[in-house]
């Protein structure tokens, strides 16, 4: 500051050009008439760009009162209505970043340019969806690597190591928005990785050949694998494929926890872990930088002492992180939020679709949708592997960790979740469940045929023999491919065969959703027969298929973002 109080161009705090507007009670961009010359962030490690040589006017700060109304209106304004907290929440949680499109001026619009600078991307190179849909349930990817860059991390472990996927987490958005689940997947985990086709820094292609049976930390990092080997992977594991992903190393937590002025943790018991540097008592603790990393590092200190363990305490540290960054302390503070914006673009490396501040916008506004209470954390079910004598590895829990799947897959949520229906939407459903009311045909007398589109090779022919010897469906045939494969079975006949509809639909536990009034076609008998298309939720010949039975496995061990758990 100079003598006059005034603040020099270079002194600008960019947090002080928001400013409380007393009609709303919101804080806005006011920027002053040449804030457009001043300097502006430049691209990481760059010099601001130089202002021509102007006075810069005083910027305006917060009021602590509105001013008084011009002569003659006195009486006649109608008192400002506030926005409810929610609605003030929301407005700032378009993800950490969201706050910079309300930015006005040129300044605002150099400013997110310098955080689009901020931002690496690496193509998915095909593995994902193209990217997540506001009208669609969401898959983002969270992988988090042992990658040793930057200051301060010589420390930590392998110092050589090539970024492999250490933290994964696979977070599910319902369609509707109303929940969500974060799935943590054990490194150690054994799994097939695929072939993964990679685009080369030089724009070439290259097919990293696939490894069966390893760890699954092995599908970043390892043989030059890219983030999009691990996509590939999941979705071979999962039968989620995700929209998009997003990578931090080390650097990211000690980053975004500091930004947000530390993150409150529960400890049960007092923990010195030589390994991962953490030195707390039992109790409350507010941890930031060096510290909140060793918090989530630690391992041998609680649990039983592994890699499961760090799952869960890791699990604990992203609740409260989730509620710091909703709280109204974060999302009220321009400065936290600038700090955010800063180290958010900075310490992620997302794909391709996800490289500009518009669309990370887009995408933390949907997420901002989501009430935390019904955001789940829990861990793929698996066993120790059987085939080693000293414990190193997990295996997968099959029938439990199927169901945890196929709830991800059908957007089945794990917490209760009431929610709340149009009249059109309410309409739309009854019409949906009246579809299986009514009479319905005897086994024999219902004409099908069955095509396969999506499920495993030979699904069709061995859903038929069941349907032939097992239900007593004789007028069934086996009718090769699906044009276009389908996540989702359908059923599809004409409004005559809804009889007929409603008899295989109660013998294969197909939902009202899945049986589409359309057209019949001609069977190989010449006569009009209904449509049975597998998609890739089929599990298998005689196995039920109404996804809204689906339940997670009674001893899934499950938090939710809103409650605060201490480490034991």
């Amino acid at each position: 500051m100079d003598a006059q109080g005034r603040g020099r161009a270079g002194d600008i705090d960019p947090a002080d050009q928001w400013v409380l507007n007393p009609d709303t009670g919101e804080y806005e961009l006011r920027l002053p008439p040449s804030a457009a010359q001043s300097p502006v962030p430049g691209p990481r490690g760059a010099a601001p760009s130089p202002a021509p040589d102007r006075e810069v006017p005083p910027q305006r700060r917060r009021r602590s009162a509105p001013e008084e109304p011009p002569p003659g209106r006195a009486g006649r304004r109608r008192p400002a209505k506030k926005k409810s907290r929610g609605k003030r929440v929301l407005l700032w949680t378009g993800g950490t970043m969201a706050f910079v499109v309300l930015a006005g001026g040129t300044a605002g619009y150099l400013y997110l340019q310098h955080l689009n600078g901020n931002i690496q991307s690496v193509s998915d190179d095909g593995a994902g969806t193209g990217g997540f849909q506001k009208d669609k349930a969401i898959n983002i990817l969270l992988i988090g690597t042992d990658k040793r860059t930057g200051s301060g991390n010589e420390g930590y472990g392998d110092t050589g190591s090539a970024g492999h996927a250490d933290t994964t987490i696979l977070l599910h958005v319902s369609k509707d928005r109303s929940n969500a689940t974060a799935l943590s997947i054990p490194r150690d985990l054994i799994v097939d990785v695929p072939d993964c086709p990679t685009t080369q820094e030089d724009g070439t292609q290259k097919v990293i050949p696939g490894s069966s049976g390893v760890r699954f930390n092995t599908s970043l990092g390892q043989g030059g694998r890219t983030p999009s080997c691990t996509m590939r992977t999941v979705t071979e594991l999962t039968g989620v494929t995700p929209d998009n992903f997003m990578v931090a190393d080390f650097n990211a937590v000690k980053t975004l926890t500091s930004a947000v002025g530390g993150v409150e943790v529960c400890l049960a018991k007092d923990i010195d872990d030589p390994d991962s540097h953490l030195k707390l008592p039992a109790g409350e603790h507010t941890v930031e930088g060096e510290e909140a990393l060793a918090f989530v590092r630690t391992r041998h200190s609680v649990g039983f002492g592994g890699d499961l363990s760090r799952i869960e305490i890791q699990q604990q540290f992203l609740s409260a992180l989730m509620r710091k960054l909703k709280s109204n302390d974060t999302l009220t503070s321009p400065s936290k939020m600038l700090k955010l914006a800063e180290a958010g673009t900075e310490a992620l490396t997302v794909d391709s679709k996800l490289d500009s501040i518009g669309k990370l916008k887009d995408l933390g506004l949907e997420l901002g949708k989501l009430n935390t209470k019904n955001l789940t954390f829990t861990t793929v079910p698996v066993i120790d592997n059987p085939a080693e004598k000293v414990k190193a590895t997990v295996v997968l829990k099959e029938g439990p960790a199927q169901q945890v799947f196929d709830m991800m897959q059908n957007d089945v949520s794990f917490t209760e979740v009431k929610k709340k229906e149009s009249e059109k939407e309410k309409k739309e459903a009854a019409a949906v469940a009246a579809r299986l009311k009514g009479e319905q045909s005897e086994p024999s007398e219902v004409r099908v045929r069955v095509m396969n589109g999506g499920a495993p090779a030979g699904s069709a022919q061995q859903e038929l023999s069941y349907l032939q010897t097992d239900a007593g469906v004789t007028k069934s045939e086996n009718a090769g491919n699906a044009p276009a494969e389908v996540a989702k079975t359908t059923l599809e006949y004409a409004p005559d065969q809804a009889d007929q509809a409603r008899a295989l639909a109660e013998i294969l536990g197909l939902s009202g959703a899945a049986m589409k009034p359309g057209e019949s076609v001609t069977n190989s008998q010449g006569l009009p027969t209904m449509t049975l298309t597998l998609g890739k939720d089929f599990k298998g010949a005689g196995v039920k298929l109404d996804a809204a039975s689906a339940k997670a496995p009674e001893d899934l061990q499950k938090s939710t973002a809103d409650k605060v758990e201490c480490a034991k």
